[in-house]
C-alpha cells in the first residue's frame, strides 16, 4: 500500500488525496456514522459476539448518546485486513489474512503512542523475516480531534537544504527536517540520518522521540559484480510502516495506525534512490560504469537502473531481510484477483500504483484491465500535521 508500504506499497511522492476530518458531533455526521455502522456491522464478514441485531443496536444507541463507538477488538482486527484487502493502490494484497493487529487504543500519552511504534518495529523486523503488522491507537472524537504521529513512516531520512541549492540526504524530507528542527532536534546532517518521531495527542504540542538504533534495522547496499558500488555508501532502512494514515472501519476513523509490509526492490532501487527528485544516483551509478551519458539513445539510465534495482535485491537477500522483486510480487497480484474472484468479491485497482515502474511489460498486470472503486473499511491519506 505504500507510500503505502504494504507487500508493494510504493515508496514515492506520487500525489494522493487528503481525507479531512469527518466531525459527527452534527446530524449530518451521526447519521452517516450511523449509516456505516450498520452496513459494517451487519456484514456477514464481520466478527459480532453474541446476536448481530442486538451488537448493531448497542452500537446506535452509543453513537446517539456520545456521536461515535467503541468497537471490539475483533471488530477492529476484521477491519484492519479488509481495509488492506480493499486498498486499491497496493499490489502485496495476497497476504492480507496475514496482517497481524495490535490493539493500542489505550496509549494515552505521547511516550506511550511513542514505545508502542518502537514495539511495532521490533515486531515487524522479526530478525529480518519481516512480517505485516498494523498498531492502532485511539479513534477520532466527534469534534475531530485524535492522535497523530507526523512521519510519513515509522523509519525516514532526513533531507536538509544546502544554502547555496541542493540537498543532502532524502529532499522528499526536507519540509518534515525542517518541523523536526524547529521542535529542538538536530540531526548530523548527513545523507542517511534518522529522523525522530514526532507525535501529538489530542489539545497537547507535538513532541519528538529519537528511535532506539536497536529498533532500526537499516541494510547496506553493495553490488553482486561491481565492488566500486559499495564506496557509494548506500542504504536503506528495512520496514516501510506507513504512520501518516487514516484508517476507516464502519464510520469509525483512526488517524493514527502505523502499518507495515515489505518492500517490493523497485520502491528503493527504482524511485528511493534513481528519482531525480530523491536520491539521484543514476548519473553516480552510469559515471562508476563508464557509461556513454551524453546522449539519451544510449540507455544509460536503463543500464544504470538495473543495476542499482540489482543491489537492492541482492543486499537485501545477502542480509537475510526480506524483499520481494516485481515479478513475483505481481503475479501474487494476479493470483490474489483470482481467488478474490473465486469469492464473488472484485478487486479495486489503481493501475497506476499496480503496474511496477520498472520492465513494466515483462510483468502480468501490465497486460491485464482494472477498475478502481472507493470501498469500506479502507486506509487514506491524511493532510500533513503540521500544516
Amino acid at each position: 500500500m505504500a507510500e503505502t508500504a504494504m507487500p508493494g506499497a510504493a515508496d514515492t511522492a506520487r500525489p494522493r488525496c487528503p481525507v479531512q476530518a469527518r466531525r459527527t458531533d452534527g446530524v449530518a455526521g451521526v447519521t452517516e456514522l450511523s449509516a456505516e455502522a450498520r452496513r459494517f456491522l451487519l456484514d456477514d464478514e464481520t466478527p459480532v459476539d453474541g446476536d448481530r441485531e442486538q451488537r448493531l443496536a448497542a452500537a446506535l444507541a452509543e453513537i446517539r448518546a456520545t456521536g461515535g463507538y467503541r468497537q471490539t477488538t475483533a471488530e477492529l482486527a476484521h477491519g484492519c485486513r479488509v481495509a488492506w484487502r480493499n486498498h486499491a493502490r497496493c499490489v502485496g494484497r495476497l497476504h492480507w489474512k496475514a496482517l497481524r493487529v495490535v490493539d493500542r487504543r489505550d496509549a494515552a500519552s505521547a511516550e506511550e503512542v511513542f514505545a508502542a511504534c518502537v514495539d511495532h518495529l521490533r515486531l515487524a523486523t522479526n530478525g529480518g523475516r519481516l512480517q505485516p503488522v498494523v498498531t492502532v491507537f485511539g479513534q477520532r472524537s466527534p469534534d475531530g480531534s485524535g492522535p497523530r504521529i507526523w512521519n510519513p513512516q515509522l523509519v525516514r531520512y532526513a533531507g536538509y537544504a544546502r544554502p547555496g541549492g541542493g540537498v543532502v540526504g532524502d529532499p522528499l524530507h526536507v519540509e518534515l527536517t525542517a518541523v523536526a528542527g524547529s521542535l529542538g532536534w538536530r540531526g548530523t546532517g548527513g545523507p542517511f540520518d534518522v529522523l525522530p518521531l514526532i507525535v501529538q495527542m489530542p489539545g497537547e504540542e507535538p513532541r519528538w522521540f529519537p528511535l532506539p538504533g536497536d529498533a532500526v534495522l537499516e541494510v547496506e547496499l553493495v553490488h553482486p559484480d561491481l565492488p566500486w558500488f559499495a564506496e557509494l555508501g548506500l542504504r536503506w532502512h528495512a520496514v516501510p510502516a506507513i504512520s501518516d494514515m487514516l484508517l476507516e472501519i464502519g464510520g469509525v476513523e483512526y488517524p493514527a495506525c502505523p502499518f507495515n509490509g515489505w518492500y517490493v526492490g523497485y520502491e528503493i532501487g527504482a524511485r528511493n534512490l534513481a528519482d531525480t527528485d530523491r536520491y539521484d544516483m543514476l548519473p553516480r551509478v552510469a559515471a562508476g560504469m563508464g557509461l556513454d551519458t551524453g546522449r539519451d539513445d544510449t540507455l544509460w539510465k536503463d543500464v544504470a537502473l538495473i543495476e542499482i534495482n540489482r543491489a537492492v535485491l541482492h543486499s537485501f537477500h545477502r542480509a537475510g531481510v526480506h524483499i520481494v522483486d516485481h515479478h513475483t510480487v505481481t503475479r501474487q497480484f494476479v493470483t490474489h484477483e483470482e481467488r478474490e474472484k473465486r469469492r464473488g468479491r472484485a478487486t479495486p485497482t489503481d493501475r497506476d500504483w499496480i503496474v511496477p515502474p520498472l520492465s513494466a511489460s515483462t510483468t502480468p498486470v501490465f497486460h491485464r484491465t482494472y477498475t478502481n472503486a472507493a470501498v469500506r473499511p479502507n486506509y487514506h491519506r491524511q493532510p500533513p500535521a503540521w500544516r
